[in-house]
């Protein structure tokens, strides 16, 4: 699948052609960085500048030789891409931000004091355990995402720029794999 690494710079919005107000992400394309003596020696021997990052794409329309340089120019004609990154992290969560439980339960039998507990997890006497996949509080985001069939709004080559309607997964600054 062709495609290349780029970065998040935020959100903004854009006026569509039929005056709505359209929501986007805009991605800049990788640029260089220090990195350690092993890496610059793969860097010297395919003749281009240090990155800080390195992904392998494959399908790509043209035969691309070790050190050719990829555009958001490739993006020019595609009306569709698929967005690659890590989720924002949250930390440790409750099952009501975690799961969706419903938060406020019964209040009476003594359970005064229990609004956002998940309640029973499993019998006490046989089997005697708590089943795999039993949803409970843990450590939620920091996961791989994949968004599909984002639309590309506008390519702006001159400042290596790619405009995507909605949201992408990840923080300012992450890097994010942008996919036709």
């Amino acid at each position: 699948m062709p495609g290349l690494l780029g970065k998040k710079i935020g959100m903004t919005s854009v006026f569509s052609a039929e005056g709505k107000n359209v929501p986007c992400t805009v991605i800049e394309d990788a640029k260089e960085k220090n990195t350690t003596a092993p890496m610059m020696g793969h860097f010297k021997k395919a003749g281009v500048t240090p990155k800080r990052h390195l992904a392998e794409f494959t399908g790509f329309d043209k035969e691309l030789n070790l050190g050719d340089t990829i555009t958001v120019d490739m993006f020019a004609d595609t009306a569709f891409v698929d967005v690659i990154a890590t989720s924002k992290g949250r930390g440790f969560q409750g099952v009501v931000k975690r799961h969706g439980f419903g938060g406020v339960g019964q209040t009476t039998h003594g359970q005064d004091d229990r609004l956002r507990k998940p309640g029973s997890i499993g019998a006490c006497s046989y089997p005697a355990k708590v089943f795999k996949g039993m949803r409970m509080g843990g450590q939620m985001g920091c996961d791989r995402v994949t968004t599909h069939n984002l639309q590309v709004l506008k390519v702006i080559p001159e400042h290596n720029l790619l405009l995507i309607k909605g949201s992408v997964p990840g923080y300012k600054g992450s890097i994010l794999s942008v996919i036709k």
